[in-house]
């Protein structure tokens, strides 16, 4: 099936699916947090891989649990009220395994017990710790709708980004060298559309956007900056991810998606945008 065919299915049914599994409300969004630690966990496989490729020893059971247990534990706090203290918890826990688990290695797996704790590291935090935030905005007034508007402007970003790119720049790439491909163009087109979303859900959901706490600015202007702060987030989620695929000198994270590639391809720009989308929003409008 043609790449562009294969992108624009994935949007126009994908996207639907995603708003449906947010609007599932059952125990504050259990739904949408299955699949945020599913996710998570697949995505930290991935980067494992990418780690693998480097020469750097960590199996992939355990990069899948390290993945998942920031966001699961989100989920038993949100879903279940668990005490917030079993997040910190599970993550002293996870940080003992990861530093101790070499201390009776012999060998390769002693020489490379500082690279596998760097691998570690990073399959706890990456995507597991930024995706949890997603699962911590469940908490708030009209979750639903903020989590919905949150996903839709990085969807849009990605989808515009690759839209405008294609069709307006050709003679404008190259601007990073970890994605040769992305251009000017497209980054413009991206932050526009997120931008887009913002003025939309102030336009139909004002409610979501009463930024009252520290000082009155109108909807519309609110809908608008948190828009290009996201969508700047986004698109430095993207880069970032292409540097790690460069580094680890490989094309996509994986192929379990038609015309994206693997999980984290996926859920980059998510990933990164969704801390920075959480702390702004929590400072003006909760």
């Amino acid at each position: 099936m043609n790449k562009i065919v294969q992108r624009l299915l994935i949007f126009f049914v994908g996207t639907p699916v995603v708003v449906a599994v947010v609007l599932l409300s059952y125990k504050n969004h259990l739904a949408m947090n299955i699949v945020i630690v599913t996710l998570c966990s697949l995505g930290a496989v991935e980067l494992g891989g990418l780690f693998k490729k480097k020469g750097m020893d960590i199996s992939a059971i355990e990069v899948a649990v390290l993945g998942a247990l920031i966001p699961g534990a989100m989920t038993l706090f949100s879903s279940f009220q668990i005490n917030e203290d079993f997040l910190f918890g599970v993550m002293i826990l996870a940080v003992i395994w990861i530093v101790t688990s070499r201390v009776f290695c012999r060998g390769a797996k002693l020489k490379y017990a500082l690279e596998y704790m760097s691998a570690g590291f990073a399959a706890l935090i990456y995507p597991g710790f930024f995706m949890s935030w997603i699962i911590r905005m469940t908490r708030w007034q009209h979750a639903a709708f903020v989590i919905v508007v949150f996903l839709l402007m990085v969807i849009t970003n990605d989808s515009a980004a690759w839209a405008f790119g294609m069709l307006f720049g050709k003679s404008n790439r190259g601007i990073v060298p970890a994605s040769p491909n992305k251009s000017v163009a497209g980054y413009t087109g991206g932050l526009a559309a997120s931008m887009l979303i913002g003025l939309c859900a102030a336009v139909f959901f004002p409610q979501i956007l009463d930024s009252r706490r520290y000082l009155a600015i109108p909807a519309i202007v609110s809908g608008i900056f948190i828009g290009l702060v996201t969508g700047i987030a986004a698109s430095l989620g993207d880069l970032a991810e292409s540097v790690m695929k460069r580094s680890a000198d490989t094309k996509d994270s994986g192929v379990i998606i038609p015309g994206r590639g693997g999980v984290l391809d996926s859920i980059d720009s998510i990933a990164l945008a969704a801390p920075v989308f959480y702390v702004v929003y929590w400072f003006f409008f909760t």
